[in-house]
């Protein structure tokens, strides 16, 4: 017996020396990417920091290096984020919430499923190949803010789905349960109470989405994003009544990554601290969307105490 036990603990503690081991690997890998990606955005920071100033965010691209902006780009690419969220986050809630609470468990189920999970790994080419026949040409949308928001709002969409489905999944079913024994209908169930505690992972998937899409180039470049570009689109919202104008759906369009591309593959050395600069924004901007999604999630978690 005493043998027994003794081999026991021997057993447990050659368990938690893997854990331990296991959480320094773990720790150890984290800490050296975070160390590269830092040791790379600082370099992007030093090479383009004397660049950044306001003439550089209201200029407009230039031939001349020091005169060059990114105006059209960083409203083109927020103009594009926009049509993408509001094009893939009601839809990739929805389907999420259609397939874990109210699809029936069957074949067609499954094949959805499947297809949903393995759209998440399609190339962005392959998106950008869709909406060039889809969208630019079949529907005559043409190389238009629409067209490009559509099209990463298809590519993030499985994202959206696969992430609202585990968020919907990771609620514990007694909270469902305690509310049909109050006699909630499944629709109040989902709204009241599923929906609440899912808020924040649902979030989580969608940032991740949109920060994959704000990044995009190949997409872009395939349904025909201009290169260089010295006008705004129109402003979407307007002066008179309504106070809404949608021309600027229709209009051309470049993004902050497209930009870049086109300044560093220029031989003027000049051209390159643009982008860096071009760059350092760039990640500022994904920095901010992470951190209205944390606001966010802490905002929900800390209603779902109270």
């Amino acid at each position: 017996m005493a043998l027994q036990s003794e081999q026991i603990r021997g057993l447990i503690a050659r368990h938690r020396l893997r854990d331990m081991l296991f959480d320094v690997l773990g720790l150890v890998i984290m800490l050296v990417l975070l160390f590269i990606l830092s040791a790379l955005f600082i370099k992007l920071a030093i090479d383009g920091w004397d660049r950044l100033g306001t003439d550089f965010f209201q200029g407009y691209p230039s031939r001349r290096a020091a005169q060059a902006g990114i105006l059209p780009a960083w409203i083109g690419s927020m103009l594009v984020m926009l049509v993408t969220a509001l094009a893939a986050v009601p839809v990739g809630v929805a389907a999420g919430v259609w397939l874990e609470e109210y699809a029936p468990r069957n074949v067609l189920t499954e094949i959805v499923e499947i297809n949903v999970t393995n759209l998440a790994g399609v190339p962005s080419i392959i998106y950008g190949l869709l909406g060039l026949g889809l969208l630019v040409h079949g529907l005559g949308l043409g190389p238009s803010v629409a067209a490009a928001g559509l099209t990463l709002a298809m590519m993030i969409l499985p994202v959206v789905v696969v992430a609202t489905r585990e968020s919907i999944r990771a609620v514990p079913q007694t909270i469902r349960e305690a509310a049909y024994g109050l006699g909630a209908t499944r629709w109040q169930v989902t709204r009241d109470h599923v929906l609440p505690y899912s808020l924040a992972g649902v979030l989580t998937g969608v940032i991740i989405g949109l920060s994959r899409a704000i990044g995009e180039t190949a997409p872009l470049i395939t349904i025909g994003a201009v290169a260089f570009i010295a006008f705004l689109p129109p402003s979407p919202v307007d002066a008179s009544f309504p106070f809404l104008n949608f021309e600027w759906l229709s209009t051309p369009f470049t993004v902050m990554p497209i930009q870049m591309f086109n300044w560093v593959s220029r031989p003027d050395p000049a051209f390159q601290q643009t982008a860096a600069a071009a760059g350092v924004v760039l990640v500022g901007l994904t920095l901010l969307m992470n951190g209205a999604a944390i606001f966010l999630r802490y905002r929900a978690r800390k209603r779902i105490k109270w």
